[in-house]
């Protein structure tokens, strides 16, 4: 199982960030991404492997006025 946001999710296999981040819906140019404690850039998005045990928290940007 992998938290998602608190929620836990199930990947049979490991799966790059990005590639699990855009399943699970996400834009990937709006977003920021904690891992396992730890900020992710998004020029590390295709190159960490997502595994049973990690934790993500994704924080969604938004524009107001």
């Amino acid at each position: 199982m992998i938290k998602i946001n608190g929620k836990e999710v199930n990947y049979e296999k490991e799966i790059l960030l990005d590639e699990l981040l855009i399943r699970e819906g996400y834009s990937l140019q709006k977003i920021a991404v904690e891992f396992n404690g730890e900020i992710v850039t998004k020029a590390q998005y295709k190159q960490t492997n997502i595994k049973d045990g990690d934790s993500l928290e994704v924080v969604s940007f938004v524009g107001g006025g």
